[in-house]
């Protein structure tokens, strides 16, 4: 496993969230991607588009937050227990593939594993405490 960080889940404030998190905690905006950013994203309504996708804020201490805004369109509802994710980055896909086979046994997929558009293969699932992951490993970039 190469690093665990938390993963927040915003109505519509990511944004503030994260900016406020950055003046309360120090270092920068590692990541920032709109709704709009993402392919079919002109079917979303219009007042969704520069939702926050994915957002990243590295903390001076090295710390890393991430955070996504729910939309409603999407019929997501926010409820404490699903505001937070814990998140694994691995170092290869055999990797992702063994811990989420391990962590949704007796849980619940929210996200089968699959290469994603931002280059990544990635997956969600809810273990059978009730916790919630994201799996991800970076595919390596070509120089």
């Amino acid at each position: 496993m190469q690093a665990m960080t938390t993963y927040f889940n915003f109505m519509g404030n990511t944004e503030e969230a994260m900016n406020f998190y950055k003046t309360v905690l120090g270092g920068e905006i590692t990541s920032l991607s709109r709704f709009s950013d993402m392919p079919g994203s002109e079917k979303m309504p219009a007042n969704e588009r520069n939702k926050i996708m994915h957002m990243s804020l590295t903390t001076k201490s090295g710390a890393v937050l991430m955070a996504t805004d729910f939309l409603e369109s999407m019929e997501q509802k926010l409820v404490l227990g699903n505001n937070i994710h814990l998140v694994i980055n691995t170092g290869s896909e055999q990797e992702l593939e063994q811990l989420f086979e391990t962590l949704s046994a007796g849980g619940k997929v929210e996200m089968p594993v699959n290469k994603t558009f931002w280059g990544a293969y990635f997956g969600m699932c809810e273990d059978k405490f009730g916790i919630k992951w994201m799996l991800n490993y970076n595919y390596p970039q070509n120089s």
